[in-house]
């Protein structure tokens, strides 16, 4: 096939020496399948800000880490050197977040190296060396459901003991090779201890697992992970092998009814002196 002209230099610093296919193309990225002397990967190259359809949005932004100030200002001011910058610190998310994941023992692919918007990673594949599906791409039993979704439910614990949130995780980035589940696409990878969207990113991946592996074993759908796993992570008893339940405590105190509408009521007459006393008609009283 023709080279890709960002694989060119890679090419041409003898870094890879052959592109041998396009895998897939994404709303971020195109992958390729590329080999290194007798060894195959995959390379991923990233789009363009104007070419892609994910936006960065600030939710996953708040709480990265920038090299200096001055960087800091300028992504804050939207400058040309600030977006470039930006552009860069989007990208580099991953491939931290890659090498972060890999040494915790989280099913993600191994990082090679990274140089001018191009990570070369290993290449996931099936039990024949073929590229490993997407879980979308699997009709399960329920048996099958049952421990993929216990071995993502595993995956995210370790994911949020390592600090990290996938935050944009469905059954459209992961990829199931002879061993199970392997997490992909972690670009917008988030701080657990510094994003204050955590816990709802960290619910939504669990419930977008849930509710997909719900249609072939519905009896989880009643079940709360994302609740417990951020509870546990909150109080600091998350550790990889801690065992889940799915359930959350409930709050069985009834609600104190006449003392809520007391407040209410309360604030409603607060309210009505105000208006009054604005309208000239009397005093507030205190």
């Amino acid at each position: 096939m023709k080279t890709p002209k960002r694989l060119e230099p890679l090419l041409e610093d003898g870094l890879i020496d052959e592109v041998i296919a396009q895998l897939m193309s994404g709303k971020e990225a195109q992958v390729f399948v590329v080999r290194s002397g007798d060894k195959i990967s995959c390379a991923k190259v990233y789009k363009e800000a104007k070419q892609r359809s994910f936006k960065q949005a600030a939710q996953y932004r708040e709480g990265r880490k920038v090299r200096n100030s001055r960087q800091a200002r300028a992504m804050s001011k939207r400058s040309a050197y600030g977006q470039k910058e930006e552009e860069a610190a989007w990208q580099t998310a991953e491939v931290d977040a890659l090498y972060q994941l890999d040494k915790a023992g989280v099913r993600v692919p191994k990082p090679h190296f990274f140089m001018d918007g191009v990570l070369l990673m290993e290449l996931i594949v099936d039990a024949e060396g073929y590229a490993a599906p997407r879980l979308n791409d699997l009709i399960l039993t329920r048996e099958q459901a049952l421990e993929y979704h216990a071995c993502m439910l595993k995956e995210i614990v370790r994911m949020l003991c390592a600090g990290l949130v996938h935050g944009d995780l469905s059954e459209f980035n992961v990829l199931v090779d002879a061993q199970g589940p392997v997490i992909i696409d972690l670009p917008q990878a988030v701080n657990a201890a510094g994003n204050n969207n955590a816990p709802m990113m960290l619910e939504r991946d669990v419930n977008n697992m849930t509710e997909y592996f719900g249609r072939f074993a519905p009896e989880l759908l009643g079940t709360h992970y994302g609740k417990e796993i951020w509870g546990l992570y909150v109080h600091g008893k998350l550790t990889p092998d801690v065992p889940l339940t799915g359930k959350i405590a409930q709050n069985k105190k009834p609600v104190n009814v006449k003392g809520v509408m007391q407040v209410i009521n309360a604030a409603k007459k607060e309210a009505l002196e105000r208006e009054r006393f604005r309208s000239g008609l009397s005093e507030p009283k205190n």
